[in-house]
C-alpha cells in the first residue's frame, strides 16, 4: 500500500482508479484500510477543488414544499399571510429572521441555506 497526498488532477485520477479497484475490500483488511484512507484523501481534494455551494434560499423552499406536498397556502400557514408567502416565493419580499426560524422549525430547511442573500 503506497499512499500519497493528492496534489493535482493527475494524482486525483490515479486515486479514483485505485479506489475503483479496491472498492469491495473487506473492512479491516490491508486493502480495506487503503480504501478508507483513499476515501478521506479524495474527499478532501474534492471539497477543496469542487465545492458545492448552498442552493438559493427561495429555490430551497420551493424544493422542500414539493417534497412535502405543500402549496402556497400551506407555506402561508408556516410563515403567516398568504400574500406574504406569494411575495417570498416571487422574491418580492426578503425573509425575516422570524420567517427563517419558522421555516427551519416547521419544514426542516437548514438555516445556513435560508440566511443567504438572494
Amino acid at each position: 500500500m503506497t499512499i500519497k497526498p493528492i496534489k493535482d488532477e493527475k494524482d486525483y485520477q490515479q486515486a479514483l482508479q485505485r479506489l475503483e479497484l479496491i472498492f469491495d475490500a473487506a473492512y479491516g483488511s490491508e486493502h480495506g484500510d487503503e480504501l478508507e484512507i483513499l476515501g478521506i484523501l479524495i474527499e478532501k481534494y474534492e471539497n477543496e477543488h469542487f465545492p458545492i455551494s448552498f442552493p438559493d434560499p427561495i429555490e430551497a423552499i420551493k424544493f422542500r414544499m414539493e417534497q412535502m406536498g405543500y402549496n402556497q397556502s400551506d407555506l402561508a400557514k408556516v410563515i403567516g399571510l398568504k400574500s406574504r408567502a406569494s411575495e417570498i416565493l416571487n422574491k418580492k419580499r426578503k425573509l425575516s429572521l422570524e420567517m427563517i426560524r419558522l421555516l427551519h422549525d416547521n419544514m426542516k430547511i437548514p438555516t445556513d441555506v435560508l440566511v443567504q442573500a438572494y
